[in-house]
């Protein structure tokens, strides 16, 4: 038997029932947080069918401009086109796939930097060099290949999947709730971006996104921020909300706000890996995306949209909680946790769901566990 076959045999005893009920449910069995079988089904199932968040539309705001983003392992830029219209493509030129840009920048021909292969924005071929002899070679053959691009509330997100249900359908409701937090999120601007490599499953980060169960230990700090008596979970079908209405500690421990604010912490979580959040303060939203770089590793970015390119003094001391404080504190769990998912022994854990469904109950984990299981089944 191969070796890591029988290692998974090994940490793989009788599963106990998940349930559509998260008060009766057990989680799903730890080996799906390591199983190379269940990343590779996740790359087909989960992300080449979902909505990706690619960046802000304020970054591709003139004619050519062009910003390069990952779907798991599939390279794609997306492109402000000489008509002014958002296109995504792969980025592979279609000579001897080559990728063809790289990072951000803005260009009015995309040059193949191997053959010289170039392309208009629109991604019809311009030219190819040495082919006016070749029999049977026709231009329209060779445009690049596109994928699906939404904007949403500034946010360019893409989709490989050419049938996704659009991106505005499937979040039905979730761009009421966010306005009704932040007026101001559809004129935000792009201000910062942090990144951050973690060592555990994507997942693993998802799961504790997804509940507060764990702030008043690990979260003091936050804890100290937000009401949290007011805080509260709902779940929808393709994202939850996780808000608190209640007023702002202005003098907290996190950092300093003003205190005419309406609510002390908003965020959202996006199927499958995408979380929003609005911080206490000024006009804001951030994104945090998990992005999958093997099966125990996760690249992270923080995107901040803010009202101006450059972060106020409020908006550099919230952002210096999360770099500083919040996410090392996340990123500790996390990691502790994938290492402990491999001990013979854990199999499985049980979701904390209580009545009230209040800041300490764990529904909104088991609503993301559920979606993945109904992706992978």
């Amino acid at each position: 038997m191969n070796k890591s076959v029988e290692r998974i045999n090994l940490l793989k005893p009788a599963e106990r029932p998940f349930s559509e009920d998260p008060t009766i449910s057990f989680t799903i069995p730890a080996y799906w947080y390591f199983d190379p079988d269940i990343y590779d089904r996740e790359k087909y199932r989960v992300f080449y069918r979902s909505w990706h968040y690619a960046c802000h539309a304020s970054q591709l705001a003139e004619k050519g401009s062009y910003f390069t983003t990952r779907i798991h392992d599939q390279n794609i830029f997306v492109i402000r086109g000489d008509d002014g219209e958002l296109r995504g493509f792969y980025n592979v030129c279609q000579h001897r796939g080559h990728e063809l840009v790289r990072g951000t920048g803005s260009t009015r021909l995309i040059v193949c930097p191997y053959h010289a292969w170039s392309y208009r924005t629109d991604g019809t071929l311009a030219n190819a060099r040495n082919t006016g002899t070749s029999p049977e070679f026709r231009a329209c053959d060779f445009s690049l290949k596109p994928v699906r691009v939404e904007v949403f509330l500034g946010m360019v997100f893409v989709n490989c999947d050419p049938d996704a249900e659009p991106f505005g359908e499937m979040m039905d409701g979730l761009e009421e709730e966010i306005l009704g937090y932040v007026p101001d999120a559809g004129s935000l601007v792009y201000s910062d971006r942090r990144e951050y490599t973690v060592a555990s499953n994507w997942k693993v980060i998802m799961d504790n996104f997804l509940e507060c169960y764990h702030c008043h230990v690990a979260h003091r700090d936050l804890v100290d921020l937000i009401n949290m008596d007011a805080y509260s979970t709902q779940t929808h079908r393709w994202w939850s909300s996780h808000c608190s209405r209640g007023p702002v500690n202005a003098d907290s421990s996190a950092y300093k706000v003003r205190a005419d604010v309406d609510f002390s912490y908003a965020a959202w979580f996006i199927w499958p890996n995408i979380t929003l959040w609005a911080m206490p303060g000024e006009p804001n939203l951030s994104v945090l995306q998990m992005n999958p770089d093997g099966v125990e590793q996760t690249l992270e970015f923080l995107d901040v949209f803010t009202t101006s390119p450059e972060l106020s003094n409020e908006m550099r001391d919230a952002c210096r909680y999360l770099d500083d404080v919040l996410q090392p504190e996340d990123i500790g769990l996390c990691e502790s946790v994938q290492r402990g998912l491999k001990s013979i022994g854990y199999n499985q854990g049980r979701f904390i769901v209580d009545d009230c469904r209040s800041e300490l109950s764990e529904h909104g984990v088991h609503h993301f566990q559920q979606l993945v299981r109904e992706a992978l089944s």
